[in-house]
C-alpha cells in the first residue's frame, strides 16, 4: 500500500511540475518573430506614406518587393513632414530607440523642405552646409535654430551608423510636371542634388530615385503617367506607388556592397512601353 501511495504521490509531483512550467510559459512575455529579423525602417513624408483616401506612398507598396519572412519593414514616414520637422517633432527619436545592429534606414525628404523658415514651420535652409538661422517658429511661436536640409540628413545618417545600422539616402520622387516631353528632374539641382551630396560626403548608399522614376515616366509617356496622380501632381495612386516601389527595389539592386539587396524578391520584367 505504501508503495502504491508513494508512486501516486510521485506522479502528482511530476504533473504539478509540468503544469507549473506550462503556466510559466503561458504567462511569459511573448516575443515577436519580427524581433529576430533585421528591420528596414522608412522615414519621409506623404510620398512615402500617405493617409489620404485614394492616394498611396511608395513605402506602403515596398513590402511586395521583399521576402518579408526574412526582413521586417516598418514605414515610419508621415505626411507633411520635412527633414526638419521629422527631427524636431520627435519622430526620429522614436525610430532611433528601436534601431539595432543589422537594421537599415531609407530616408527620403525634400518635398516639404522648401520655403522661408520665417513663414514656414517646416522649411529647412537650402543646401548641405553647417550654417544656421535663429527664427521664431510660426507654428509654436518659439525661437528655433534652423539648419540646412543636408545637416538634418547627416544627423539621421550619423545616428543610424552609431546604432550599427545602415543608412540609405534616397532622392525625392519626381512630380508629374513635364517640359518638352520629359518629367522635370531634381537630380542635378535642388533637393535631389543635396541628397546625393550628403550621401557622397558621408560615404553611404544613395538611391537616385528621382532619376530612376523619371526615366520610367519618360518611357511611359505623359498620357499614361497622368492617371497615376489622381488628385494633383505630387501624390500617387496605389498603382503609382507600386511602380515607384519597383523603382526603389531597382535602386537597391544597383547599390554596391549594401546587404539590403539580399532580402529582395526576384525582379519582375518591366512592361514594354510605347513612346
Amino acid at each position: 500500500m505504501k508503495s502504491l501511495f508513494a508512486g501516486f504521490r510521485a506522479r502528482c509531483l511530476v504533473l504539478t511540475l509540468i503544469a507549473g512550467i506550462a503556466l510559466a510559459l503561458a504567462l511569459a512575455p511573448t516575443r515577436s518573430r519580427a524581433d529576430d529579423l533585421p528591420t528596414l525602417y522608412l522615414i519621409g513624408d506623404s510620398t512615402v506614406k500617405n493617409g489620404t483616401a485614394g492616394l498611396q506612398g511608395w513605402g506602403t507598396a515596398l513590402p511586395t518587393q521583399f521576402d518579408t519572412t526574412r526582413i521586417h519593414i516598418v514605414n515610419n514616414a508621415l505626411g507633411g513632414r520635412s527633414s526638419r520637422t521629422f527631427l524636431t517633432e520627435g519622430l526620429w527619436d522614436k525610430v532611433l530607440a528601436k534601431l539595432k545592429p543589422g537594421d537599415f534606414v531609407i530616408m527620403q525628404f525634400g518635398h516639404n523642405d522648401g520655403g522661408s523658415p520665417t513663414t514656414s514651420y517646416r522649411a529647412s535652409l537650402k543646401g548641405i552646409g553647417d550654417d544656421t538661422r535663429d527664427v521664431v517658429n510660426p507654428k509654436t511661436n518659439q525661437t528655433e535654430t534652423i539648419h540646412s536640409y543636408g545637416w538634418y540628413l547627416r544627423r539621421f545618417v550619423t545616428d543610424t551608423k552609431a546604432k550599427g545600422a545602415t543608412p540609405i539616402v534616397c532622392s525625392l520622387i519626381p512630380r508629374n510636371d513635364w517640359k518638352d516631353g520629359k518629367v522635370a528632374r531634381s537630380e542635378d539641382s535642388g533637393y535631389g542634388l543635396y541628397a546625393r551630396q550628403v550621401a557622397e560626403a558621408e560615404k553611404v548608399p544613395f538611391i537616385d530615385l528621382n532619376a530612376i522614376i523619371a526615366e520610367r515616366y519618360d518611357a511611359m509617356g505623359q498620357d499614361k503617367v497622368k492617371p497615376l496622380f489622381p488628385q494633383e501632381h505630387t501624390h500617387t495612386s496605389a498603382e503609382g506607388a507600386a511602380l515607384n516601389a519597383e523603382c526603389v527595389a531597382a535602386g537597391i539592386r544597383g547599390l554596391k556592397d549594401c546587404p539590403l539587396s539580399i532580402y529582395l524578391l526576384p525582379a519582375k520584367p518591366v512592361p514594354a512601353t510605347v513612346p
